[in-house]
């Protein structure tokens, strides 16, 4: 399976995890938690952008709590389609671009964003595409929070809900070799919340 194939799947989802399935159960403690910690590193006016933001869940968090400038990612179209009818003043106030993420970052400049944020994205990014990560690191000015699946042994794949891939990585080593330094970590059930700062 390539890079091409991983998107695919995120392109076709339905049924659970779909974008009707994430709507449906709306935001939840992994948003608050990325809502608290933006507010309290940089603040709720910072410039934000989610890699992979679905149908929008945990920034219509930080919409709720009275941040403006935000920016969403995601490969599949009808998930922003879901978003726009589930949060539509997020829909009207953000910036939503229906892309694979692998397109959307090499563009943008040198910090373009305050905070940078993911959400059991990046372990779907297929290991011939890992060159993105180094234009996530470059685009995130001060911020980069990941909540990540790192359950299983690093450098393995599982092949999980109808053989979508999930790419287990050691984030901490990821984004330290790229300028960041990780200021907290905790490790939950399933997910790995990590938050670097710029050194």
């Amino acid at each position: 399976m390539d890079s091409h194939e991983v998107r695919r799947q995120w392109v076709e989802r339905d049924g659970e995890y779909s974008p009707e399935y994430y709507a449906h159960y709306g935001t939840d403690a992994t948003s608050e938690f990325v809502r608290s910690t933006i507010d309290d590193a940089v603040g709720l006016d910072a410039r934000v952008l989610e890699v992979g933001c679905g149908i929008g869940r945990h920034l219509a968090a930080l919409a709720a709590a009275g941040a403006t400038d935000l920016t969403g990612v995601d490969v599949n179209d009808e998930a922003l389609a879901v978003l726009a009818e589930t949060y539509p003043d997020l829909a009207e106030r953000g910036s939503f671009h229906a892309t694979p993420i692998e397109e959307y970052v090499p563009d943008l400049a040198d910090g373009a964003f305050d905070a940078v944020f993911s959400v059991e994205t990046l372990q779907h990014i297929h290991p011939e595409a890992e060159w993105v990560f180094d234009d996530i690191a470059r685009v995130a000015g001060d911020l980069l929070v990941t909540v990540e699946n790192e359950s299983g042994e690093f450098g393995a794949v599982n092949y999980v809900d109808d053989g979508v891939p999930l790419y287990y990585r050691d984030w901490h080593r990821i984004f330290t070799e790229r300028g960041f330094e990780q200021v907290a970590a905790s490790a939950g059930r399933r997910d790995t919340r990590r938050v670097f700062r710029r050194e």
